[in-house]
């Protein structure tokens, strides 16, 4: 497939040859198969970690949220609702190429800003780092939250 081996444990996809010789997963939460990309291989393994080790249950995790920023539509990688439907955790996802950086701290920040999760994180499959959130600071945690419900 020639993507690296990341940080979380590995996961089982159903891929199939799509148009134009193009690899596709199928993304069980959304329940629809999906060009596989650099991006795509990493979201994939977080969800599965998400549902294995977290213990949040699919129905709870919501793909490209979308979010709101001054009038323009944007979305967010992964979002995580909490037993009442809020938005609970918010996790930005790229490719294993990129660098994290304070820019892509910054994007989950700007998305939280709306949401008003508890918990952001950035990954690029390799490197993850996760942030509990008052509503005004980011503390620095090890890592996701797990289900509490």
């Amino acid at each position: 497939m020639g993507y690296p081996k990341l940080s979380y444990p590995p996961i089982h996809l159903r891929a199939r040859r799509g148009e134009g010789g193009r690899t596709e997963i199928f993304d069980s939460v959304r329940k629809r198969w999906l060009v596989l990309t650099p991006e795509e291989w990493v979201r994939r393994h977080v969800v599965g970690y998400l549902i294995t080790e977290c213990r949040y249950r699919p129905e709870q995790i919501v793909e490209e949220y979308p979010v709101n920023i001054n009038g323009m539509a944007q979305r967010a990688d992964i979002v995580i609702l909490a037993n009442d439907g809020r938005p609970e955790v918010v996790v930005e996802c790229k490719e294993p190429g990129v660098r994290l950086s304070q820019e892509t701290l910054g994007q989950v920040v700007r998305y939280n800003s709306i949401l008003g999760c508890s918990y952001v994180a950035i990954t690029n499959g390799l490197d993850t780092y996760c942030y509990a959130s008052d509503g005004h600071t980011y503390t620095p945690m090890q890592a996701l939250p797990t289900n509490k419900g």
